[in-house]
């Protein structure tokens, strides 16, 4: 059956479960298929789904339909969940005589649909809103009886007895809504939607989050919009689960019994009985009750009414895995809805006046609702006050949970209700996962800092995120990673400081440093990149077990893309420690390779520039030279040649006491600038020099390097021959070791060489398999200079247009990454390419770019090249003097 003709939700789980029968696949199948689109379908969700009547969540729904094959047929799927969804509630509210909200939600309904998905609202939502708007008396639901007065409760030992005469009392135990209410809109919906539909069975839906976030605040006002729902009353208890003195529920359900009519003397005397007459009394109403701040499903379970028209709503700041029902999680307030809150108590004109200053309370509160209500509470009592003066308060971190306090209200203080509830196992970890220079962290990192194993850090991560002290942030290829709420860490760092001695705090650092070091080198060693003989393992002071690395890093890249903000500032925090600079001036430089693949040259230039400066300030001479070859190698790519030289030379200068493996790298580094520069004689002097290094340090990684270079200048030079013989050499070792950078790079010189000699379909293919190698390690720029040369042979082949699109494209990357050498010699291709078809005007401003920035870098060899190509351009827009002034530079510059 098509999506439009489903009628009701039980059809529509039907016509879910064809769908899934047609496509085959099991829920596993399914699962798998999801995640390699990038959308989450777990298993036992969908399972569940399968087996129920009730809609499923809209995000679920059209993670089902794609893993199912039929993705052009989303938009029809959420189309008829939401026609009957809106079908379902505005029933439910013209049931409760609430005629005009049932308007409103299918106004609601109708825009959506037309916005977001482009179809009206069908004809049956249309035709259940006309009879609406007409008051049809047929769509009323019949009221339920109350229940008979012969009802028999049980006694304290569970016999059933004559009950006491219950007076029919309608209790309405919900506090008094509160005026001061924003945001939450979604939620509000998504409650309503939850609690306001006829359904089969009690309805129970946990409202959690973080201390401070608002739930309180959330299901009173939810009770009291769904209060004509619940036309028998609404029952309310602070369960107080996180204070000294939680709740019972032998003293709840006595308050209930009470609000419900029955004597006070008459009350069971024994838990059992109490239970008994609560939910027999409740079984034919339609009871709305609240149970806030329950600490465990144990506390609430005796309080669960078991009416079939009834709905409970409970609060909690733990997820409580084990009971039944609906979960709603809260977050933290947007900047929006933070500046709306604060402009509700202080008043718009007051806000907008110190509207940077608003903004920044908002976002040093971190969102918190509890947190900017007790600011602006202290500015509402302090007319007088700016609202700078807060906002300058909240941004000294030292002072930060001190100005956050009102009356007896304090941030700090609901912090601790939720801390001292939790295991002292699990204090620790918060107030070590405090100490973490980011928010943002994974498991291994609290690994490290507790000396565990993974699986443990895991499992004690599991419990805080069931308490809200910690939050899951994201789920990617490598696994989880948790967020620390800002004023959470500094709560957590007050406890450490409190109950931490100083040398276990610093011990814990050493500790993660190390992890941070081992994992990195090991991801770069995964690689197969690492040339530069700066291997950082002799100084990781702690690491991992193997298997548990192993199984972090099966995707290096990944992993780094992940880890790499955390790294940085795992470094810049212990440069700023007293851990000692050489291990974090380690970190610094384990992260070169991870730098270079993914083409961050301003990470890469920042942190290590600082390690630098701390290497030289305290004497490392040692860190300082690896330092400095890195660094080479990075100006280098920047064509910033002269700082590159001076770099490789410092690296040198202070390599006393460095193997040959570190020697040759940097000897390889220095010879390469020489050679860009077309300074042969001194570059081949420096290739051989470093061949021999890393012939007799057995590093077959920089000897193709070596190699390679010493076959660039032979091609250079024209000695084409002798050139493929270096490059297939090259080509062949690397594919033997593995080195896959090292086989990219011979390939795309084996590519310049057939150029040189014209055999274009050869070149094209080795362009072609170099760039395909250098796209799969995720190096970006070495897949461009493939990529480029790759659409110079194709215009030289009369494959203009795909020719020219590649080299745009390859222009629009080189500009991205700052590479002027590439720029340029793209530049000269799309010159050449424009000379190809006759279009002088455009090869010649393409020549002249391309001529300004070789002779900005100072490269002679393409230089000249480049003012060969001018020359031609000039002569063909019939310019013979300017190609002669062209070609006499380009001769000038070969013998320079």
């Amino acid at each position: 059956m098509p999506p439009h003709e489903i009628r009701d939700a039980a059809g529509f789980i039907a016509s879910m479960q064809r769908l899934k029968e047609r496509s085959g696949l099991t829920y596993r199948e399914l699962e798998e298929r999801a995640a390699r689109s990038g959308d989450v379908l777990a298993r036992s969700t969908l399972a569940d789904i399968l087996r129920r009547t009730s809609l499923p969540r809209p995000e679920v729904l059209a993670a089902f339909v794609r893993a199912c094959g039929e993705g052009e047929h989303v938009d029809a799927w959420l189309a008829a969940r939401d026609r009957l969804a809106a079908a379902s509630t505005i029933l439910a509210l013209f049931r409760c005589g609430r005629q005009a909200e049932a308007l409103q939600v299918y106004e609601r309904a109708r825009r959506r649909l037309a916005d977001e998905l482009g179809v009206d609202p069908g004809s049956s939502l249309r035709r259940l809103y006309e009879r609406i708007l007409a008051g049809d008396p047929e769509l009323a639901a019949p009221r339920a009886a109350a229940p008979p007065a012969t009802t028999k409760p049980a006694d304290k030992n569970g016999t059933v007895v004559n009950p006491p005469m219950a007076r029919q009392l309608v209790p309405r135990l919900l506090p008094p809504d509160l005026s001061l209410f924003v945001g939450r809109e979604d939620e509000m919906d998504e409650a309503r939607r939850l609690l306001g539909e006829e359904r089969p069975g009690p309805v129970t839906l946990l409202v959690t989050g973080p201390a401070g976030v608002g739930k309180t605040a959330f299901a009173v006002r939810t009770g009291h919009l769904l209060a004509s729902r619940f036309p028998d009353g609404q029952l309310h208890a602070d369960l107080r689960g996180f204070g000294d003195e939680p709740a019972e529920p032998f003293t709840v359900l006595g308050t209930f019994l009470r609000a419900l009519g029955i004597p006070g003397g008459t009350v069971p005397a024994e838990l059992t009985g109490r239970v008994h007459l609560y939910r027999t009394l409740l079984a034919g109403r339609q009871m709305l009750v609240v149970l806030d701040n329950a600490a465990s499903a144990q506390q609430v379970s005796d309080l669960l009414p078991s009416g079939m028209r009834c709905a409970t709503i409970i609060t909690s700041r733990t997820t409580m895995a084990e009971l039944g029902g609906r979960r709603l999680p809260l977050g933290v307030l947007g900047p929006a809805t933070g500046l709306d809150l604060l402009r509700e108590m202080l008043g718009r004109d007051r806000t907008d006046a110190e509207s940077g200053a608003a903004r920044s309370i908002v976002e040093t509160c971190g969102g918190l609702p509890l947190a900017v209500w007790v600011a602006a509470a202290r500015l509402a009592a302090r007319p007088h006050w700016p609202l700078a003066k807060v906002a300058r308060a909240l941004a000294d971190e030292q002072r930060k949970l001190d100005e956050l306090t009102v009356g007896h209200i304090a941030v700090r203080a609901s912090l601790e209700l939720t801390y001292q509830q939790i295991s002292a196992a699990d204090q620790h970890a918060l107030r070590m996962i405090a100490l973490l220079p980011g928010p943002s962290f994974a498991a291994w990192a609290l690994a490290a800092l507790l000396d565990a194993g993974l699986s443990e850090a895991e499992a004690v991560l599991d419990d805080l995120v069931e308490v809200h002290l910690v939050q899951i942030g994201s789920v990617n290829a490598t696994g989880i990673r948790y967020q620390l709420h800002d004023l959470v860490r500094l709560f957590g760092r007050e406890r450490a400081e409190q109950d931490v001695p100083e040398r276990q705090r610093e011990a814990a650092l050493t500790r993660l440093l190390g992890a941070s070091l081992h994992l990195a080198d090991l991801a770069a060693d995964t690689l197969s990149v690492d040339f530069q003989g700066i291997s950082q393992l002799d100084l990781a002071s702690w690491r991992l077990a193997a298997a548990e690395a192993d199984q972090l890093l099966a995707d290096p890249l990944a992993w780094f893309n992940d880890e790499r903000q955390f790294l940085i500032d795992v470094a810049e925090q212990a440069l700023d420690g007293t851990e000692g600079v050489a291990p974090a001036a380690g970190l610094a430089t384990a992260l070169t390779t991870l730098f270079q693949v993914g083409s961050h040259f301003d990470d890469w230039e920042r942190l290590q520039n600082r390690a630098l400066k701390a290497a030289l300030s305290s004497g490392d001479r040692h860190s300082a030279a690896k330092v400095h070859r890195c660094l080479g190698e990075l100006t280098t790519i920047l064509d910033r040649y002269p700082e590159a030289l001076d770099h490789f030379e410092q690296a040198l200068l202070l390599a006393e006491g460095q193997g040959p493996t570190y020697r040759a790298s940097a000897t390889a580094g220095l010879a390469y600038v020489y050679r860009l520069l077309g300074q042969y004689s001194l570059a081949v002097l420096h290739f051989e020099e470093a061949a021999e290094f890393a012939e007799s340090a057995g590093n077959v990684n920089c000897l193709v390097y070596a190699t390679n270079g010493l076959g660039v200048i032979d091609l250079e030079q024209g000695r084409v021959e002798a050139a493929i013989a270096r490059f297939t050499k090259c080509l062949r070792v690397s594919q033997v070791a593995g080195y896959r950078p090292g086989e990219a790079q011979a390939l795309r010189c084996l590519g310049q060489s057939h150029r040189e000699l014209g055999a274009y379909p050869a070149a094209a293919d080795a362009y072609r398999q170099a760039a395909a190698i250098s796209e799969d390690l995720g190096d970006r720029l070495s897949a461009t200079h493939a990529t480029c040369w790759l659409g110079d042979i194709l215009v030289r082949q009369g494959e203009h247009r795909e020719g020219r699109r590649l080299l745009a494209r390859s222009l629009w990357t080189y500009r991205e990454f700052g590479n002027l050498w590439g720029e340029a010699a793209t530049l000269y291709a799309l010159a050449e390419a424009q000379l190809a078809v006759g279009r002088s005007v455009p090869a010649r401003r393409r020549a002249e770019a391309a001529v300004r920035l070789w002779r900005q870098i100072g490269s002679n060899r393409w230089l000249a090249v480049g003012l060969h190509t001018l020359a031609e351009a000039h002569a063909l827009a019939g310019d013979p003097t300017a190609a002669t002034r062209a070609r006499d530079e380009a001769e000038e510059v070969r013998t320079v």
